[in-house]
């Protein structure tokens, strides 16, 4: 899934706007109506919580990957009920649209029409795809991963590994933000989170857009 600001403009302005996304991508993802109060981020890990919520909670999709762009998002998404992606989604898009309208005193549309989607069938591509999502704030620091050809990949490495806007640090087994995703599926395909860091650092080195053919989803 992919959705970009409206005019290409920033959607993520400061700190509390990234909380306040990565909170919806949490409470949003429920079966039953859900608001946006009542939320608060855990001192010790920065997890997100929230005493109207259940445990037992019946969520709408499998969040297995994200990441966050200053005018856009990706999200690696999988249903867990009937249109639990579109339900989802609008549920999402339009809670953090109200969010920062109300917060920036605007009106109108937030987002660039309806998001972007793209069903992936291809296995090799799916497990490619959170290393995409992840790289992709590489492209504030090192657009050059796109074409397998970073400059300096120690330096790039420390760069995502101090991104928070990511799922990537929960695949390394650094708690951020770990309530939010499902991870069990493809960490038991790379064998924990060591593997993962081995992997990663691989794709770091060769990524080619190859990996992932057809299911990069990207703007025009």
């Amino acid at each position: 899934m992919l959705d970009r600001g409206v005019d290409k403009r920033l959607v993520f302005m400061d700190e509390e706007d990234h909380y306040r996304f990565i909170h919806d991508l949490y409470v949003f993802n429920d079966t039953s109506p859900m608001y946006a109060n009542g939320y608060f981020f855990q001192q010790e890990s920065f997890d997100i919580g929230c005493q109207k919520i259940a445990k037992d909670r019946a969520c709408l999709v499998d969040i297995h990957a994200f990441a966050l762009m200053p005018n856009h998002y990706h999200l690696l998404l999988s249903p867990l009920v009937e249109d639990g992606i579109p339900k989802f989604m609008k549920k999402l898009n339009m809670g953090y649209s109200k969010y920062f309208n109300e917060k920036n005193k605007r009106t109108g549309a937030l987002w660039q029409g309806k998001y972007k989607s793209i069903s992936v069938v291809n296995d090799g591509h799916f497990l490619y795809i959170p290393f995409y999502i992840h790289f992709n704030p590489l492209d504030m620091f090192a657009p050059e991963w796109r074409k397998g050809n970073i400059r300096n990949r120690p330096e790039a490495k420390e760069f995502l590994k101090n991104y928070r806007w990511s799922s990537h640090l929960d695949y390394l087994g650094i708690k951020n933000f770990p309530s939010v995703t499902n991870r069990e599926m493809l960490l038991d395909f790379f064998e924990g989170t060591a593997g993962y860091a081995k992997t990663f650092k691989e794709e770091l080195k060769n990524f080619s857009m190859d990996h992932v053919g057809e299911a990069a989803l990207e703007w025009d």
